[in-house]
């Protein structure tokens, strides 16, 4: 059985998309297994076409191409790459070495897109480049060699997975005439050992070498001569099984990854400026949502201080021409606290009666806000003091002059000195301090923190000098009860004042629970809106990438069209691509990540606000950072996985 055999071969080109060359033109030919045939013509006339299509590296219009028996010109992608893989190897006028890999890596290619890169692989490789003479050489790379070694080199990789066809194309054009010699006697020589040795070349003499010599002209067979005889021999078609292209392989990811790696540490200022977009993105997006997070966490712990289950009730603005404010006849009183007590579903009522005033401490004062209210407020406050403890009833009930101080009130005032029974004045009444209640948060007017805290009865009679409360709190049992003693509570009042039904919206009822949800809502929307912002530049940098991509399919045409050659499949290219891509971003991101924080604490400690990195946000941007890779990447993966062998080969 013939090794080769086409009949009627032929194929076409398009200038321009109009204008039609004949590069093959019913070309019938048959190559019998141990032959070395050496394909000769002018420039034009069709040789390196030939070749392609016997290499399958590109696809006849028209006619039958056979192996052992096989018509392939017809197969999948998958299935011709496999055969690529086993049936044949390439050797290049212009070499198609990988510069970045030494030449033990370079010989091992054909492996990658087999049984992967293995131990036993690469001692193979390792024999076949110390046959062709660069056993002492096996840690250089390419650059490091002469043409000749260079082209040693070539055919050592042709050789590593033991094909049955010896592909040449111009193997000795872009070497000196002894180098050339050299290639030639390693041809001869492989061939006389049994393989079958197809070579493109325009110097009669290297065609001279051959035992077999076939002429082209415009795209057909002009001549076939047989210059010697060649010992006839027999070969089967090797059983192709399917591949196993498993992509989660511990050794088939180390393997693109090294590739990855390797690409980027090649082309480093281009790896730069691609990581460079995603740590500006993800750096952004740490940083914004940091401040985000931050203010959400501040105004929480804010809100906490407002208690759960609260009603707020204060006098609203005149109504009516009757005011209820603190300069009116109509005040809350001891009676409206007693009544509030009494209602259906109340926990706590807890009054205030609240001023300001000058604590003094030896050599040290700060104007604070002073209140007067119940032990309840502790529990309705969560307000459990951290030092000391909170007055009592009875000091309430003795007039005690007691104080629970605030905690930048006593980081005011005592700096350095533990405050506990400690006697200060408050607008020059002397008050004990029994209890420093624990910090809230916040800043500006009504700061939770900067207050003192005095029994009702004294802030009424000994300090303010007041007969009347301010507002009050009310603590319900339970969340159910909160919109019937809103309803309830505004009635019983303006009963207890003797006010005219329509003067009940002149006291203000507020549930706690809806300004706390809507200031966290608010918040939340605008964490919300910083994280967006900084998405953006997120997707900006995922734009570079794509660009950077695009640029790097074209850079590396030539590698691509090598890889098909050696077999591998369009899914081989695809996450190569891919895989440098999401490298691309796991690297800006890890970098990002640590960035984001600097800037996001840098902020904090310039402008004083409160920053949060939490492990979702860095999960995100992260994970953003990866997808991105991967969306922006597909693209420009794809467009190199789909392109031909040969139209990558010729890519200028």
């Amino acid at each position: 059985m013939s090794l080769i055999e086409l009949k009627g071969l032929c194929k076409t080109y398009y200038i321009g998309g109009k204008i039609p060359v004949y590069a093959l033109r019913d070309v019938s030919l048959t190559i019998e297994p141990g032959e070395f045939v050496a394909i000769m013509g002018p420039s034009g006339s069709g040789k390196s076409t030939l070749l392609a299509v016997l290499g399958l590296l590109d696809r006849p219009d028209c006619g039958e191409y056979k192996i052992l028996g096989k018509e392939v010109s017809r197969l999948s992608e998958r299935e011709t790459s496999r055969l690529r893989n086993h049936l044949l190897g390439f050797v290049f006028q212009a070499f198609n070495l990988l510069p970045r890999l030494d030449i033990v890596t370079n010989t091992m290619l054909p492996f990658v897109y087999d049984d992967g890169v293995t131990e036993a692989n690469r001692q193979a490789a390792k024999e076949l480049l110390t046959r062709v003479g660069l056993g002492d050489r096996l840690r250089h790379r390419p650059n490091e060699l002469s043409g000749g070694q260079q082209q040693r080199v070539a055919l050592a990789r042709a050789l590593a997975n033991k094909p049955l066809v010896i592909m040449a194309d111009e193997p000795t054009g872009n070497l000196d005439s002894k180098s050339a010699q050299e290639i030639i006697n390693l041809f001869k020589e492989i061939n006389q050992q049994g393989k079958t040795i197809i070579m493109v070349t325009h110097e009669p003499n290297l065609a001279n070498e051959a035992s077999r010599r076939i002429t082209l002209s415009d795209g057909r067979i002009v001549g076939d001569e047989r210059l010697r005889a060649t010992a006839a021999g027999t070969v089967n078609m090797p059983a192709l099984k399917p591949r196993n292209f498993n992509l989660f392989s511990l050794s088939r990811l180390l393997d693109y990854f090294r590739e990855a790696y390797l690409s980027l540490l090649t082309n480093k200022l281009r790896s730069f400026l691609s990581i460079l977009g995603v740590v500006i993105g993800v750096g952004a997006v740490i940083a914004m949502l940091a401040i985000g997070t931050g203010a959400q966490r501040q105004v929480e712990k804010s809100l906490s201080a407002l208690g759960t289950n609260l009603l707020s009730v204060r006098t609203s603005f005149r109504q009516g021409g009757i005011s209820l404010g603190s300069d009116s006849v109509t005040r809350f009183n001891l009676e409206d606290l007693k009544a509030l007590q009494q209602l259906d579903g109340v926990k706590y009522v807890v009054p205030y009666v609240q001023g300001r005033g000058q604590a003094v401490y030896a050599n040290r004062n700060w104007s604070t806000s002073i209140n007067g209210t119940s032990v309840d407020y502790q529990y309705v406050r969560d307000a459990i003091p951290t030092q000391g403890r909170f007055f009592t009833r009875s000091e309430e009930h003795l007039r005690a002059k007691v104080a629970v101080l605030g905690k930048q009130v006593a980081d005011q005032l005592f700096p350095d000195t533990d405050p506990l029974n400690k006697w200060i004045k408050i607008n020059r009444v002397n008050f004990q301090v029994v209890g420093v209640l624990p910090e809230k948060g916040g800043s500006g007017f009504m700061n939770p923190d900067d207050q003192i805290f005095v029994p009702l009865s004294t802030a009424m009679h000994r300090l303010l000098g007041r007969d009347y409360i301010n507002n009050f709190d009310v603590q319900a049992e339970s969340a159910d009860y909160l919109t019937g003693l809103a309803d309830e509570i505004g009635p019983l009042l303006v009963k207890l004042h003797r006010l005219p039904a329509a003067q009940a919206d002149g006291f203000d009822v507020r549930n706690m629970a809806d300004i706390q949800k809507a200031a966290a809502e608010t918040v939340q929307t605008f964490s919300f809106l910083l994280g967006a912002i900084a998405a953006v530049s997120l997707l900006v940098g995922g734009i570079g990438i794509m660009n950077i991509m695009l640029v790097m399919v074209m850079e590396r045409t030539h590698e691509i069209g090598l890889r098909k050659a050696l077999g591998a499949e369009d899914r081989d290219i695809l996450t190569q691509f891919l895989v440098e891509a999401v490298l691309i971003c796991v690297l800006g991101g890890s970098i990002g990540v640590g960035i984001g924080g600097i800037i996001s604490f840098s902020i904090g400690a310039v402008a004083g606000w409160s920053v949060v990195i939490t492990l979702e946000s860095v999960l995100l941007a992260f994970v953003f950072s990866v997808v991105v890779g991967v969306v922006f990447g597909l693209w420009p993966a794809r467009r190199a996985a789909r392109l031909l062998p040969i139209e990558a080969l010729r890519y200028e």
